[in-house]
């Protein structure tokens, strides 16, 4: 696939956090996870992405046809998409592999990027068609030090039983598969929810 004939969404999570879904995968092996610049060498995809002036990225994730990029920028993403589309592009039209794989941690240590994988894999295949017999899904954003962090969307937003899904629901569910994840971050804004399954109790 030519650059030209390639294809870049941009789907703003928040101010902070954007997912670009590409029309070819990038980086079909798994997750990679950059933290800071320190770590970019070697792989295009980071260094150009960790090298645009005006975006402030402080940590990228790319798995498989997603580049999600966390800046610390004000500027809007309808600003910074161009420069990182074109980031984008020109890390796949270089000879090598965009992205390099991850360094193996020591020892038995579990590191984000494998609990990223095996998270994601859970929710599509346990937790998203749960929540979907309520027209809700379950997007996963990130996992930091074995914590994971989650955003509800459709019915889940706004819902009263949104808290009982995810303590009783999720967390039982991630606890007995994969016990290394140390816990759980909502970051959904209910108060915008809106379509619930349930509405939420006035308090």
């Amino acid at each position: 696939m030519s650059p030209d004939e390639l294809k870049i969404t941009a789907e703003p999570v928040d101010n902070h956090r954007c997912k670009f879904v590409v029309s070819q995968p990038i980086f079909p092996g798994g997750v990679r996870r950059f933290q800071s610049a320190a770590e970019a060498p070697g792989s295009p995809l980071a260094e150009a992405i960790y090298a645009i002036p005006e975006a402030g990225v402080t940590e990228l994730i790319v798995s498989g046809n997603i580049v999600t990029v966390v800046k610390q920028s004000p500027a809007p993403w309808q600003a910074l998409g161009r420069a990182v589309g074109a980031a984008i592009r020109s890390a796949l039209a270089s000879a090598g592999p965009a992205v390099a794989p991850p360094a193996k941690p020591a020892g038995d240590a579990v590191d984000d990027d494998t609990l990223y994988e095996r998270v994601a894999d859970l929710f599509d295949r346990q937790v998203n068609p749960m929540v979907a017999r309520h027209g809700g899904r379950v997007e996963l954003i990130d996992v930091q030090d074995a914590v994971v962090m989650l955003r509800m969307g459709g019915g889940c937003q706004g819902c009263g039983m949104a808290d009982v899904t995810l303590r009783q629901g999720i967390e039982g569910m991630l606890a007995q598969a994969i016990p290394e994840v140390r816990g759980i971050v909502d970051i959904t804004d209910h108060a915008t929810g809106a379509n619930p399954y349930f509405q939420a109790s006035k308090k």
